[in-house]
């Protein structure tokens, strides 16, 4: 991987801000199936080390019509760097035709004044593809800090990008047999209110959850948690994860991503939502899991014979046992609540 520094600006792109940084790596994938996981901001957090969440604000179309024309997107973003969760508001301009996409943050989180830049996607010999990462960066007041701050952080996430992008591109076909989503639910007969604080106080489930040994939680800023959980299984024996959780009260969600996960896997990230049942009575909360698993991984925890939909059955057993117990309990917490008011 080939990484530089420059105080030039490529002609390539619209900067703004006097430094820019340049990241590239080649992949073993077509250059089509590489842009297609750079476009899907919806697989960023599985594909994407340092990436949490991300939502579509806003979404159009070419104006042609054409489904290789380029679009627009604005989008939220919530990412690591510097081992804080950061997130800002970026616009993103894709032209398929050119595998390239622009991007340019609309609301920055300080020290970053603005940012942008540019994914290029370009094909070699061999089949195999070359990506450029481009970043263009202004500190708040031009700070010397705060500029080796965001260099730090733009450096970190670009080799880190580039590299799962070249694992999960290079997977090919198999990422469908790696990647699976699965959910429990129960219903509810109480407020949401109540559901959301038994799964936002997740610093009192030692209290409240059979299964959870320990659990130090920290809020550097309001729905943003760092949770740091030992869990214990059936046979006595305690199993740690790290995870950043963004929390969204006034929707009744709460998703997350594990920073440690368990050998077998490669990305574990999730949801917990609360919604309205179809009765108009009830809740329906719903706990999510997207898992990506790690083939050697897998071969390594359950012996070199095992097969993936061994796997699968176990992670969903094993994932599934955890968050239905939590499930039962917001149920129980909630329900008491009520008949109590």
């Amino acid at each position: 991987m080939a990484t530089t520094v420059t105080s030039e600006t490529p002609d390539t792109l619209p900067l703004t801000g006097p430094h820019v940084t340049e990241h590239s790596i080649t992949v073993a994938a077509s250059p089509d199936a590489v842009y297609a996981l750079v476009a899907d901001v919806s697989a960023w957090p599985q594909v994407f080390g340092p990436t949490v969440h991300v939502e579509v604000l806003e979404e159009s179309d070419a104006a042609d019509g054409a489904h290789d024309a380029a679009g627009e997107q604005l989008l939220r973003i919530w990412a690591i760097a510097n081992e804080q969760v950061r997130t800002w508001t970026s616009r993103r301009t894709l032209d398929p035709r050119a595998r390239v996409i622009r991007f340019r943050q609309v609301v920055s989180a300080a020290p970053v004044a603005s940012m942008g830049g540019t994914w290029r996607i370009e094909a070699v010999d061999g089949g195999t593809t070359r990506v450029v990462l481009l970043h263009d960066y202004r500190a708040v007041g031009d700070d010397p800090e705060a500029e080796e701050f965001i260099e730090r952080a733009i450096d970190r996430n670009s080799v880190a990008e580039l590299a799962a992008l070249k694992n999960a591109a290079e997977l090919g076909d198999s990422a469908e047999e790696l990647r699976f989503t699965f959910s429990d639910s129960v219903t509810v007969a109480g407020a949401a209110g109540d559901v959301y604080g038994f799964l936002d106080r997740a610093d009192l489930w030692p209290e409240r959850l059979p299964h959870v040994a320990r659990l130090d939680l920290t809020e550097a800023e309001p729905g943003i948690q760092h949770m740091d959980m030992d869990t214990r299984s059936p046979d006595g024996s305690l199993h740690n994860t790290t995870s950043f959780r963004v929390c969204f009260e006034d929707r009744g969600q709460i998703v997350y991503k594990q920073l440690r996960v368990p050998v077998a896997l490669r990305v574990h990230t999730g949801r917990w939502t609360i919604e309205p049942s179809g009765d108009g009575e009830t809740l329906t909360v719903t706990s999510w899991h997207t898992v990506v698993l790690d083939p050697e991984g897998v071969r390594t925890a359950l012996g070199s014979e095992a097969t993936l939909a061994e796997a699968r059955s176990l992670v969903r057993k094993a994932l599934g046992t955890n968050s239905s117990t939590t499930l039962r309990h917001a149920k129980q917490f909630a329900e008491e609540v009520h008949a109590g008011t």
